[in-house]
């Protein structure tokens, strides 16, 4: 399908206006900033495309060539934008990254700007509209696995390099990229990669664009971010698989035994049971239960579980879901009683809940109502903290101004349901830098899911805020960069 590429335009109707961050902007500056985006955003968007044809697929499993040759792909993109240090490297056993990076002028701040290049499994392929490595522009939005996560990120950050690279320089402003290639599967070798390479990642402000927007049209600062906790629960009940009509009736099977284990997790109404998480504060925004619906996909007779606000449930509540089974398929199903069945377990935890308190809760849980005495083996996985950013800080306030003459609206604090478990390595390797953590996504956007999409006038929009919020990092206080030194 041809490609289409969005208006970046919007009429302004005064010569300068004051956002609710305090600041002062001049409306014909951000006006001559998007005139300059529209001779951009074609190129920008035939890059994106080519960008996500690349099945950069990190899992163990998956063809390690699609994760080189999408770093290939990205280290070539950032050297278009001028700036003069650009490579790629790895640690042991991690996928590769990228690092790019103009220093900073004695006592200027410092921006570092993440994203990743890895992306999702497509899932069943044939589910999609269109091939899920194939990227289609269909309406308003352009569909593909990684059109918004993460790889419309990395070109937001090289269009915004490309509008307002020289000023930097000029400004003496740092710059530093840094896109990942294994977030999708956990980051597992984040903290020795940003320990490593501590010295080139350190910066004053950490924009992190791998979240979402509140709406088409409103712009969102994610305030908090769920942490998380899985692991895998085996239940057996017998020592090998039995005739189901010679031995069914005293002995469950292993996959009934699971259901009741399961069936434990949560009360009457739909809340989490298990004993000792944390819950946080009501956020102040709220959601209308038909917009959760509908972005959410939800059948019209299913009735939505928990109490209390629609965001407290998606923020700042624990919430607990069954993400896998394995026993015996449907297919391969004889008279037998199964003898062991297992499932994955992940459990989202609100600010101010510490993971291994979760993960021993849960694990607490699960051992003490193991149905009918059935053995219960856990195996714990992945832990990740949540994350509660200060509102009132120079990143924050800066972020606001650029969101809001971006889409001549206030941008929203909102929290995200998601987690992103590397931002508390950030801040612990980098204490004195402030993380901001915007995206490109929008509640349609189905990132993991099938039939992603990014929406194209979203992108530019993302593309002029970044792009502001770079040129007024001026604003900064004097350069505190770097990592926890003694």
């Amino acid at each position: 399908m041809a490609s289409q590429t969005p208006s970046s335009s919007t009429p302004t109707s005064q010569d300068s206006s004051r956002d609710s961050s305090g600041t002062t902007a001049s409306s014909a500056d951000v006006v001559a900033l998007r005139e300059r985006l529209d001779g951009l955003l074609e190129q920008s968007l035939a890059e994106l495309q080519d960008l996500v044809r690349i099945p950069s697929i990190a899992f163990e499993g998956y063809d390690r060539e699609g994760v080189e040759t999408s770093a290939r792909a990205v280290a070539d993109l950032l050297r278009s934008t001028g700036l003069p240090d650009v490579r790629i490297e790895s640690v042991e056993g991690g996928s590769p990254a990228v690092i790019a990076r103009r220093p900073a002028a004695e006592g200027r701040p410092t921006v570092m700007l993440y994203a990743h290049h890895d992306v999702q499994p497509t899932g069943d392929e044939a589910a999609w509209t269109s091939a899920p490595f194939e990227p289609e522009i269909r309406g308003d939005r352009l569909y593909a696995r990684g059109a918004a996560d993460d790889k419309a990120g990395v070109m937001a950050h090289v269009t915004a390099l490309r509008l307002v690279g020289e000023e930097l320089a000029e400004r003496g402003i740092g710059v530093t990229v840094f896109v990942e290639g294994e977030e999708e599967c956990g980051s597992p070798t984040f903290r020795p990669f940003i320990e490593t390479f501590a010295e080139d990642l350190s910066a004053d402000v950490i924009v992190v664009a791998d979240s979402a927007n509140w709406a088409v049209g409103t712009p969102a600062l994610t305030t908090s971010l769920r942490g998380v906790v899985d692991l895998t629960v085996t239940v057996r009940s017998l020592k090998h698989a039995v005739h189901s009509g010679m031995f069914g009736g005293p002995a469950l099977d292993a996959l009934t035994l699971l259901s009741r284990l399961i069936a434990t997790l949560h009360d009457e109404d739909g809340s989490v049971a298990v004993e000792g998480l944390v819950v946080a504060d009501d956020p102040q925004v709220h959601m209308p239960e038909a917009d959760y619906r509908r972005d959410a996909g939800t059948v019209d007779t299913l009735e939505l579980a928990g109490t209390g606000p629609l965001t407290a449930r998606l923020w700042t509540r624990p919430a607990l879901a069954v993400i896998g089974i394995d026993a015996t398929p449907v297919q391969q199903a004889s008279n037998t009683l199964i003898p062991e069945a297992r499932a994955k377990l992940s459990l989202r935890i609100p600010p101010g809940q510490e993971p291994r308190a979760a993960m021993d809760a849960l694990v607490a849980h699960l051992e003490s109502h193991a149905p009918f005495g059935a053995e219960v083996v856990i195996e714990r996985g992945e832990e990740g903290r949540p994350y509660a950013a200060g509102n009132d800080t120079p990143g924050m306030r800066l972020a606001r101004s650029a969101f809001a003459r971006a889409w001549d609206t206030d941008a929203v604090d909102t929290g995200l349901g998601g987690s992103i478990p590397f931002i508390a390595d950030l801040l612990e390797v980098f204490p004195r830098a402030e993380v901001l953590v915007t995206g490109v996504e929008d509640p349609d956007s189905r990132a993991h899911g099938i039939d992603e999409s990014l929406h194209l006038g979203e992108f530019a929009r993302v593309c002029i805020a970044e792009a502001l919020l770079l040129r007024d990092a001026a604003e900064l206080p004097a350069a505190q960069t770097g990592a926890a030194r003694d």
